[in-house]
């Protein structure tokens, strides 16, 4: 029981990370490539699209466990510590708010993966008829 416990606030300390690199991408002090970076790690993050789909066996949780918080951590490690801190503190009281719903950012990122699905299609089918 310890160990779902420990996942549990685990989990919760990243979802706090997330909201944190939202908020801290948006700052002035960061410099563009973190800005870019962070931005792409919140929205993969809040995707409701994964590059591995959950119902593969196995591999579908392996992005939620590995790439999403690898690429919080890099993140993270690429904002100044001041800004960061300031982030985290938004990120709490967000927290006891409840987390504002984007319906345009929802809708921008699954455009995105609609685009990316169609350019990888677009590709297979010029090989396929390449053979």
């Amino acid at each position: 029981m310890k160990a779902i416990e420990d996942l549990r606030k685990r989990t919760r300390e990243l979802k706090i990370e997330t909201y944190a690199l939202y908020f801290a991408y948006r700052d002035s002090k960061v410099s563009w490539y973190a800005k870019v970076f962070s931005a792409l790690v919140v929205a993969y993050a809040f995707s409701p699209i994964d590059l591995i789909p959950d119902p593969i066996p196995i591999l579908g949780y392996l992005d939620d466990l590995i790439l999403v918080p690898l690429g919080i951590t890099l993140a993270v490690k690429m904002i100044p510590k001041e800004v960061m801190a300031e982030a985290r503190l938004k990120a709490e009281s967000l927290k006891e708010k409840g987390a504002p719903k984007n319906l345009w950012a929802a809708a921008i990122i699954v455009i995105i993966w609609l685009l990316l699905a169609a350019l990888v299609l677009r590709w297979i089918l010029r090989i396929i008829k390449e053979t």
